[in-house]
């Protein structure tokens, strides 16, 4: 396990905590623990380190799924005896979610396009009055004037972000309606910030903490490892060849199988391809909604074995006894990929993650990843509707004609250049701002994002292509220093996997570079080691040469 603190400042003042909540007094930790995981069971390590200082910091806590961090804030709640607003990202996980608290005993809701609005409004009223322990909703929901209302006359003592990459545009599952909740925690008073997230690599956990706003925030970052499933890649030379050893890998497995493509028309192609060995069904966001709730709960309650789909079937997505996650193609970035991998193998008994992959199946990787962000018009838009008059997301939907994924995203990118503010919930221009200034320092860091993207598709390829140790090159992206071998992918059983030296590198060092500045390492392998720079993004180097010759030097500390 690696831990790490980081600090950072806010003005905001916290309101003191009282003792009850609805008539209740808080528990104790043992009360508690006990009330939430059962009799004589014990907190895990990531649950305990989470739950110390929880009160005093705002916490980002990495942790592989199966570390129970639900539990972590029931175990909070409980302990503080305030409201607990979690922000989760889909109905079926606030669905889950909500069973798993009411199962403890909590008083929860939940607030989504699932209820009605009589039930909404139920739900806000007991939140506002402390007849909740728990409200659920998503971040989209948080932009709403009824919600924030009630919000504001409840005693909110913590605000959980759960499935906290989605904050972050390095993340996986960006949704630009998380960009705006650190500006709804301000508005609350500034309760404590508890985010959660299976997988983050460094970049992304930094994101995070400074996307939401986080002050004297500590970043635990746990063992993710999965030693249970086994990881393996195949190199192929035609999409035809990556087709066929895909649909055999399959055919060779009988338990359940995901099987992730890139792009919709290939999801299509894939599964009437595996149908000659197997029944297989489809899933992306192409399809209505009715049918891909039809085929999650078809393959979650067991009825189907095996999925093929793009990356739409991701967070909500928890079968236990899925024996092997296939990926035909290069997965869009390593993170992505440790989580999607992850879904293999819950019930910890063994299982397999293989990737299938063409050279030119990372040019694919490049153009997707290669978004240029909201258009220069979109940004004039915005920046005119609250140059007239500030207001919230909805407001400026309403003045712009755009739709509210735009302007979400648009104005979380004039947040990022420091253009915009939340000021109590409304948006508005920070004084001075000029609207040629801001685009071009929008085209500034779009640039920078597009030579980072590009270093993240190339850090796909160091995976795809490594003859060493593939588990330890994933961890230490994730933050973990690794030096043994794993012993369970297929550069260890071919013999091809080196324990890398004590005397080395070592994943989170900080160093420097003669040309692109101050870097943190992030993959050390037997020969080479990848650092992150922040206008570089990942750069992989031969070690000897670039220690030897002073290129790469450890960083003053």
């Amino acid at each position: 396990m690696a831990t790490t603190t980081q600090g950072t400042t806010g003005s905001a003042t916290r309101r003191t905590a009282p003792t009850t909540t609805g008539g209740r007094a808080g528990a104790t930790l043992e009360e508690a623990v006990e009330r939430v995981l059962g009799e004589g069971t014990e907190l895990r390590q990531a649950q305990r380190d989470a739950l110390r200082g929880l009160t005093a910091h705002d916490t980002l806590l990495v942790a592989r799924t199966g570390a129970g961090k639900t539990a972590v804030y029931a175990i909070a709640t409980l302990l503080a005896a305030r409201l607990t607003v979690v922000v989760s990202p889909l109905i079926a996980l606030q669905r889950d979610q909500e069973r798993a608290l009411a199962e403890a005993g909590l008083r929860v809701a939940s607030v989504s396009s699932a209820r009605t609005a009589a039930q909404q409004r139920e739900a806000l009223e007991a939140a506002a009055s402390g007849g909740l322990d728990v409200l659920l909703l998503g971040p989209e929901q948080l932009q709403r004037d009824v919600v924030r209302a009630a919000l504001g006359d409840a005693d909110v003592g913590l605000v959980v972000v759960d499935e906290a990459h989605c904050v972050a545009e390095w993340g996986h599952d960006f949704r630009p309606d998380y960009l705006l909740v650190g500006g709804v925690v301000q508005q609350l008073g500034a309760p404590r910030v508890l985010a959660l997230t299976a997988t983050a690599s460094t970049h992304v956990r930094d994101e995070i903490v400074g996307r939401l706003g986080m002050r004297d925030a500590r970043v635990l970052v746990h063992d993710a490892d999965r030693p249970n499933i086994w990881l393996g890649a195949r190199y192929v030379a035609t999409q035809d060849e990556r087709d066929a050893v895909v649909r055999d890998l399959v055919a060779e497995e009988p338990g359940a199988v995901v099987v992730y493509a890139r792009t919709r028309a290939h999801c299509e192609q894939l599964a009437a391809l595996i149908a000659e060995v197997r029944p297989a069904s489809v899933y992306h966001a192409g399809l209505p909604a009715a049918e891909r709730a039809r085929v999650q709960d078809r393959f979650l309650g067991g009825e189907d074995q095996l999925v093929v789909a793009t990356s739409a079937f991701g967070m909500g997505v928890d079968r236990p006894d899925v024996r092997l996650v296939v990926h035909a193609g290069a997965p869009a970035t390593l993170d992505q990929y440790y989580q999607e991998v992850g879904r293999a193998g819950r019930d910890e008994e063994p299982a397999r993650g293989v990737v299938v992959v063409r050279a030119e199946d990372h040019a694919l990787s490049r153009y997707q990843r290669a978004s240029g962000g909201p258009r220069p018009a979109t940004l004039r838009r915005v920046l005119a509707a609250l140059a007239e008059e500030p207001g919230d997301v909805a407001a400026l939907v309403s003045r712009t004609g755009l739709g509210r994924r735009t302007v979400a995203r648009a104005v979380g990118t004039l947040q990022h250049v420091a253009a915009v503010r939340d000021d109590g919930g409304r948006l508005r221009l920070v004084e001075g701002v000029v609207v040629r200034r801001v685009l071009a320092d929008v085209q500034e860091a779009g640039e920078r994002r597009a030579r980072l993207e590009t270093s993240r598709v190339e850090l796909v390829r160091t995976y795809t292509d490594t003859t060493d140790c593939r588990r330890r090159l994933l961890l230490e992206l994730l933050g973990e220093e690794r030096r043994d071998t794993c012993e369970r992918c297929d550069s260890c059983e071919a013999g091809t996997s080196l324990t890398v030296s004590r005397q080395r590198l070592r994943s989170g060092q900080q160093v420097e570079h003669r040309e692109f500045g101050p870097g943190t390492v992030s993959v050390v392998e037997a020969e080479r080691v990848t650092v992150l720079f922040e206008d570089r993004g990942y750069v992989t180097l031969d070690t000897q040469i670039a220690l030897d010759s002073e290129l790469l030097t450890l960083a003053a500390s």
